[in-house]
């Protein structure tokens, strides 16, 4: 066994010792008995209530009062008992619910009525008796919790009872204090940052506990220095996890000048490289990559934290400690993911994309990875983190990586780390006055293949063109692999609005995007296939479209040429015609 794969399982096996011990910890913390604390309760007011930068529907206050709670593609209808009492149908509702997020809905509905509704869920969370719910004590699910608590502070506490506002302030400390010794336990990355977030928000706004402020503050730096890179991508390479840190890191930051003290620099600068990462994930029509996890982009979440950027600059092109790289000419964007597996400790949203693109024309996608649905995503995670999920090649109809399956690693762990995947990512950029070429590599099908993938793209300077070439090399001091053990497939997922139809020849397809512009995909003297497929990341849930594939063999045709052209690109016609070479990528 080699030394990669014994450190790889000695890692695995301490998280599931740690995930053991920390779902035994949690199950014992969260029983009634011992949440109940003997120590006097200091805190007797908010002193600051940050503002919650998340979407609200104010129609969604009228199904809650008529208990109807609809959270993660399930709907529980209450029927006028206790919904802390219901059977929670899924794990993501039980989050949702006991995450107390949607008190926002009820905010934006502001009326004596919703107020009141507020109120009571949350006196009733508070007086609850019946059956614990380990879930609802999970560190990640507190924290959610106090920062829903104080940022709809004003919604809960106007006009209450004294009474009430004790009970409330009551509860809200001793889950701060419940935190404040489990947060290190939460699962590690988003997770984690987000409870050293809320501790920090309980330590400014309520008052009594401005002598955490420094400790809390320390944990908070720590993880960000930790979790934030330094091209400001997040450890975990899921984008999305930049949208969900920003929504709670600014209002933070704005409870540090409310209090007249000084945000640490760490949270400054985590924020300022956060924000041109956003715009570096960004497509023509404001969508986000689909990598590692990505699902469905809120244009408004978006909008709302773009807001606060100050700087509005150009967005990066290479990100090299996140590992993407970002080519864009007249309009044409390529994003590319041309980086490793993330520690299997942060790797539960991982992908195994390794080597895929997406590509985009202004305001139309054209070429796009499945991504993860908004709803259901336990469903659909098995085919989503796939390679074939993905615009890249599979080799021998195999992910690039594997994933822990088994579904009592997955309740340890919280979710399904990626393990193995490539060690060796190679990456080369070269700025051309007619075109950006990159050159691309990873060694993920070696151990199992002993085959090395090699991709290399070239987007033309006005962006008519995107020229492309996989190759299939052995891997050092090997041989690639018999017939039968070296069967590759290229595919290129188009998302739904772009219709395709494969031409007479067999070797290329013409695409006409929503906007009525036409480019055509050409394999040269590789055949193409169009095949089904399914873009999970759609606003409204999963849709149907078609890939692009081209099949091959490793050993007989190692190369495999292909191009996008925009129709009335001249250099096309050229080159069609036989006048102008196409360029040697590789």
């Amino acid at each position: 066994m080699s030394r990669v794969a014994i450190a790889e399982r000695t890692k695995l096996s301490l998280l599931l010792v740690r995930g053991g011990l920390r779902r035994l910890f949690g199950r014992v913390n969260s029983h009634p008995v011992i949440r109940l604390s003997f120590l006097p309760v200091k805190a007797d007011r908010l002193t600051i209530a940050p503002q919650d930068l998340r979407t609200a529907d104010a129609t969604r206050a009228s199904e809650i009062y008529a208990g109807r709670f609809a959270f993660a593609g399930k709907v529980v209808i209450c029927d006028g008992r206790s919904p802390f009492e219901m059977l929670p149908p899924s794990d993501d509702w039980a989050l949702a619910m006991l995450g107390f997020g949607w008190l926002r809905h009820l905010r934006a509905a502001d009326s004596g009525i919703t107020r009141a509704n507020a109120r009571s869920l949350v006196d009733d969370w508070i007086s609850q008796p019946g059956p614990w719910n380990s879930i609802g004590w999970r560190p990640d699910v507190v924290a959610r919790r106090i920062m829903s608590w104080i940022t709809q502070a004003t919604l809960v506490l106007n006009d209450c009872e004294v009474r009430f506002y004790r009970r409330f302030l009551r509860s809200l400390t001793r889950q701060v204090r419940f935190l404040r010794h489990t947060a290190a336990d939460a699962r590690d990355g988003v997770p984690r940052l987000q409870a050293m977030i809320a501790l920090c928000y309980a330590a400014l706004c309520l008052a009594g506990q401005s002598r955490h402020i420094k400790s809390a503050t320390a944990k908070l730096v720590a993880e960000l220095e930790r979790q934030i890179l330094s091209d400001g991508g997040h450890i975990g390479r899921n984008p999305n996890a930049l949208i969900e840190l920003l929504l709670d890191l600014l209002p933070l930051r704005h409870g540090f000048a409310a209090r007249n003290i000084t945000p640490p620099p760490a949270l400054l600068n985590a924020i300022d490289r956060m924000m041109p990462m956003l715009r570096f994930f960004r497509h023509g029509d404001g969508s986000f990559a689909h990598f590692n996890g990505m699902g469905p982009t809120s244009q408004d979440l978006l909008a709302t934290i773009l807001a606060y950027d100050d700087a509005r600059g150009a967005p990066l092109s290479n990100a090299p400690y996140s590992g993407y790289q970002r080519v864009e000419a007249g309009g044409v964007v390529v994003l590319v993911d041309t980086g490793r597996a993330p520690p299997v400790e942060v790797s539960q949203d991982a992908h195994a994309g390794f080597l895929s693109f997406e590509l985009s024309a202004r305001q139309s996608p054209i070429v796009v990875n499945c991504g993860m649905p908004a709803n259901g995503r336990e469903n659909w995670a098995e085919v989503a983190r796939a390679t074939a999920a993905h615009s890249t090649v599979t080799f021998n109809d195999t992910s690039s990586a594997r994933f822990m399956e088994s579904t009592v690693f997955k309740r340890l762990l919280l979710g399904t780390p990626m393990l193995g995947g490539p060690r060796h990512v190679d990456v080369s950029r070269e700025e051309r006055d007619d075109a950006i070429l990159l050159r691309t590599s990873h060694d993920g099908y070696a151990d199992r293949y002993r085959v090395v993938h090699q991709r290399a793209l070239m987007l033309s300077a006005d962006g008519s063109r995107l020229d492309g070439e996989d190759f299939f090399s052995a891997s050092a001091g090997e041989m690639l692999p018999p017939n039968g053990q070296d069967e590759f497939a290229v595919r290129f997922h188009l998302h739904p609005s772009v219709k395709a139809n494969r031409l007479t020849d067999g070797h290329g397809v013409m695409l006409v995007l929503p906007s009525k512009e036409t480019w055509t995909f050409s394999a040269y003297e590789d055949r193409v296939e169009l095949e089904e497929s399914v873009y999970l990341a759609g606003q409204d849930g999963p849709r149907r479209t078609v890939q692009i594939v081209i099949y091959g063999r490793a050993r007989t045709a190692p190369r495999v040429q292909w191009a996008f052209v925009r129709a009335e690109a001249p250099t096309a016609a050229r080159r069609s015609r036989g006048e102008e070479p196409e360029l040697p990528l590789y």
